[in-house]
């Protein structure tokens, strides 16, 4: 069954995230309509609650939040925000660990696991497969009950 997967992510890894959310079976990939620089730098350019207008309108019609995780993530506002609107519209988390991916700097630091995933009994990963990521996924909708 293919989903409706909102990314959460540090925009900073943005090249570490594309190598996995182009998936066959995710349908309408899109992290807050973020999906280039050009849209990230526009972004930055507008107030808080545009930004998080932005999020709720990409968070629509999905059912899971794949929450990537690098270092620094469970500190960043905008993931919060993202999380805890994902929560709030009943959506499914997994929290992936993408830190070992490499981009343009290399490879990275492993980040802590958002709180609010495990606390509402979802579930974290480190990324291996695109295979297992679609499980992953499909293992947070039925958690959500969706």
């Amino acid at each position: 069954m293919a989903r409706r997967v909102f990314f959460s992510f540090d925009y900073r890894y943005v090249w570490k995230v594309n190598q996995i959310r182009n998936m066959p079976n995710v349908i309408g990939t899109a992290a807050a309509g973020f999906q280039d620089a050009s849209l990230w730098e526009e972004a930055k350019k507008k107030s808080d609650k545009a930004i998080k207008a932005m999020i709720d309108k990409a968070l629509k019609n999905t059912t899971v939040t794949v929450v990537c995780v690098t270092y620094g993530t469970s500190t960043r506002k905008y993931i919060n925000y993202e999380i805890d609107q994902s929560l709030a519209k009943g959506n499914g988390l997994v929290a992936v660990r993408i830190h070992h991916l490499k981009d343009k700097n290399g490879t990275g630091k492993p980040g802590a696991i958002p709180p609010q995933i495990k606390a509402n009994g979802f579930k974290a990963y480190k990324y291996a497969d695109k295979e297992r990521l679609a499980a992953w996924i499909e293992e947070a909708a039925e958690i959500a009950g969706k």
